[in-house]
């Protein structure tokens, strides 16, 4: 079984700041560093660091060839993850003092996709594989049509989440995996019990995970609810914290793994994750989790 995961990636300018620049104010950096990511970037390095068999799909320019490379050394499958004529995806990064983050991202060669593109990537995949989404890349209405016709299994993680989500083909997703933001959007509710039951009558046939950041994670897949509480650790940065957890999730659901264990491993990786600075370099290798 292969996990396809049809997402973005990006460079990541990543800018060191006392607090998040307000409306109008200019400050000043006390450091700069680039690194590599994209909500689908990281989740295929999260994937194939916690033992998955993950094939990637999407596009960069010529100037991120080195990230091709990247997710190839890391074990992912790269053939559908091409080099177009068009600058690569980008993130403009502020972290803060206390390690939160304000992102502003540029689409970039991840916008360029067409439905008759996304068609070619899906001819490759069927039943009993599995397809990861976020939403950073164009034609998502048809590759979760598409999908579904292909009898793929869809994971889809609503983020950023943005007005055309909620017109999306959603019906044929079988598990969400949302925050608490993503999860107003969907359900128009704020605490946890309400969404999760908001997401229940919406998408009564799909499995809901709610992260709730330092309060950890709940799964509910209508039959069961799980609670998983976050480790408490010093927070450096928590930039591709949310990637971390779906990649060792999902690995752990196609490892056979029950959910529970599933949740604590995903936890504890992205608490490990939090402890470190940037967004694919923070994501750690199984053997730090088992071990």
């Amino acid at each position: 079984m292969t996990i396809l995961n049809f997402g973005s990636v990006n460079i990541d300018h990543v800018y060191r700041v006392e607090h998040l620049v307000r409306p109008g104010e200019t400050i000043a950096s006390s450091d700069y560093r680039q690194f590599s990511g994209g909500k689908g970037f990281n989740q295929s390095i999260a994937l194939a660091r916690a033992g998955a068999t993950v094939s990637h799909a999407g596009r960069i320019g010529a100037d991120g060839v080195w990230l091709r490379e990247q997710l190839a050394a890391d074990g992912a499958d790269v053939r559908f993850l091409e080099v177009i004529d068009s600058p690569s995806g980008h993130a403009i990064i502020q972290v803060d003092s206390a390690g939160e983050n304000s992102i502003i991202l540029f689409g970039g060669a991840n916008r360029t996709f067409t439905p008759e593109d996304a068609r070619a990537v899906l001819a490759n995949f069927g039943p009993g594989d599995w397809l990861l989404l976020q939403n950073e890349i164009s034609a998502m209405p048809e590759i979760l049509r598409l999908a579904g016709e292909r009898g793929l299994r869809i994971v889809f993680n609503p983020a950023p989440m943005g007005p055309e989500v909620l017109g999306y083909p959603l019906d044929g997703v079988s598990i969400f995996v949302l925050n608490e933001v993503e999860g107003e959007a969907f359900t128009g509710a704020r605490e946890a019990e309400a969404i999760l039951a908001g997401m229940r009558q919406r998408f009564p046939e799909a499995t809901v995970v709610l992260t709730l950041g330092a309060q950890g994670a709940i799964y509910d897949d209508g039959s069961q609810r799980i609670a998983v509480p976050a480790a408490k650790v010093e927070v450096v940065d928590t930039t591709a914290a949310g990637d971390t957890f779906i990649g060792y999730f999902l690995a752990g659901l196609a490892a056979g793994h029950a959910p529970q264990t599933a949740l604590e491993s995903a936890t504890q990786a992205a608490a490990l994750c939090v402890t470190r600075p940037g967004a694919a370099p923070s994501i750690p290798r199984r053997a730090e989790i088992d071990g």
